[in-house]
């Protein structure tokens, strides 16, 4: 007699809307996604949003999904994006973000970062990210948001760092 299979369970879902005092970090739409990719531009955007990894990131969106990629939204406008390759698998999700150059050096992607970082960490999700070595500015942003465990580099070169989970209290 066959065992009945096991049901996946669904991964968690992040809450939809996640703010910060500067910062709005709003779901990129399958109607957003298509402008990105189609090189449509939208009032709510700045000139120079999105950048190519922003649209990179919009070619991946199929369905809608809390962890999906969201507009960093500041002063009204989406200067940047950050997401999520996909739901977390086994415990653990691959995070990205940019932003547009006028905004950078405002503490802006960290901000963000921690943002998502208190959800993912109210989840019980671990973090890990993926950066060019030489990217210094993206390098201080994981280790202002705690991303202390270094993995080496992937196939690609990329430096691989990894945030822990925070200890809970007992």
């Amino acid at each position: 007699m066959t065992e009945p299979a096991t049901p996946t369970p669904e991964p968690p879902e992040l809450p939809e809307r996640l703010a910060t005092d500067r910062l709005r970090l709003i779901l990129v739409t399958l109607a957003d996604a298509a402008d990105m990719r189609d090189g449509r531009h939208q009032d709510r955007w700045h000139p120079d949003y999105p950048r190519q990894d922003d649209r990179d990131a919009a070619s991946m969106i199929h369905e809608p999904s809390t962890w999906g990629p969201r507009h960093l939204v500041h002063d009204g406008l989406a200067v940047g994006s950050l997401g999520f390759f996909g739901p977390p698998d086994e415990g653990e999700v691959e995070v990205g973000y940019g932003l547009v150059e006028q905004v950078r050096g405002r503490g802006l992607a960290t901000e963000a970062l921690r943002c998502v970082l208190n959800q993912t960490d109210r989840l019980g999700v671990r973090v890990r990210a993926r950066t060019e070595p030489t990217n210094r500015a993206s390098v201080r942003v994981l280790a202002k948001a705690g991303f202390t465990e270094l993995r080496g580099s992937d196939d690609e070169g990329l430096l691989v760092m990894a945030r822990p989970l925070p200890a809970v209290a007992v």
